[in-house]
């Protein structure tokens, strides 16, 4: 995971258009929004956190908002339209115009985040950090169907309370999750049958990883639905039900196997399920979007109860 050459960029063509920009549309009766041009019946928004670094495009070289490309083709192919969130400026209300977060894989999580010091081998960025806890925690608090990538599971976990393994080779040499930087590994695991994962890819699969770092201390409301015979954690979701989903995998590695991004476009689309009118969100997102307003289901209010984004505790341990 920490290398950032270890992304090997698609040459691929995008299978469907470009990623989308979101248009912070207008006001409508009751608190909704509509997106510019966006009919009823439209592919769910899901934004991706992107990168924000030196990079080099055709004569340039300079500063930029990146992301692979294998992102961008895995949700557009699932049935959605991407919208790249870079980390520069910031604002959790743009979750209110879209319908499912991925927040994706990248360089390591600053340990002081959970009340560790720096293994020699640590490397972050504090300007993504901000930016994917931030939006992490307001995904959780909007309830937005989320799918957290490698990076991204790990910034749940601590989100959440948890804490990280900073190199799993020390703890777990037989584990090999970085066969040569540039170079995706492979990883099988097994899955809880009662979960997000286990429901879309069965009770064993395997999928490309990069990483050096993993899950320690779960994160409060967080359970383990996924792991590697080694003990590895793989996948993390909330215990209070939603759809979130946490990989120590890559999915979008693999474009022959989209489950798990089909998971978040179905998950997503019921977002938008009795909007009344273009792009409008659920009268349940609406009604919590508004100051003073909430209306929320009983399993909503239980769901809020165990995960709670600002929390600093972590009541369950996980594989070390």
């Amino acid at each position: 995971m920490r290398p950032t050459s270890s992304w090997r960029l698609s040459t691929r063509p995008s299978p469907i258009g470009s990623a989308s920009v979101v248009s912070s549309g207008s006001d409508l009766p009751g608190g909704g929004r509509t997106r510019a041009g966006r009919p009823d019946a439209g592919r769910p928004l899901i934004g991706i956190t992107t990168y924000y670094q030196p990079a080099a495009w055709g004569v340039w070289e300079g500063t930029a908002a990146l992301i692979p490309g294998t992102y961008v083709e895995a949700v557009t192919a699932a049935g959605g339209s991407p919208v790249l969130l870079p980390p520069v400026g910031t604002e959790t209300s743009v979750l209110d115009a879209l319908d499912g977060l991925v927040t994706a894989g990248g360089p390591d999580v600053d340990p002081a985040l959970y009340g560790h010091n720096a293994h020699p081998l640590t490397l972050s960025q504090p300007l993504r950090d901000v930016h994917d806890l931030a939006l992490t925690k307001a995904a959780l608090a909007k309830e937005l169907p989320l799918l957290a990538v490698c990076r991204g599971a790990q910034i749940l976990n601590v989100a959440l309370g948890g804490t990280l393994i900073q190199h799993l080779p020390d703890v777990r040499p037989e584990a090999n999750y970085q066969p040569s930087p540039g170079v995706f590994g492979e990883v099988r695991f097994s899955t809880a049958p009662d979960s997000i994962i286990g429901s879309l890819l069965g009770p064993e699969a395997s999928a490309p990883c990069y990483h050096h770092q993993g899950i320690a201390e779960l994160g409060h409301g967080l359970r383990v639905t996924a792991q590697a015979p080694v003990g590895t954690v793989e996948a993390i979701e909330a215990a209070g039900g939603g759809w979130v989903l946490g990989v120590q995998f890559h999915p979008e590695q693999n474009p022959a196997d989209l489950r798990l991004f089909e998971g978040l476009i179905a998950a997503a689309s019921r977002i938008g399920t009795g909007r009344s009118g273009p792009g409008v969100r659920t009268e349940r997102n609406a009604c919590a979007s508004r100051s003073g307003a909430g209306i929320h289901s009983e399993r909503s209010a239980l769901r809020r109860e165990t995960v709670r984004p600002d929390t600093g505790a972590a009541d369950h341990k996980g594989a070390r």
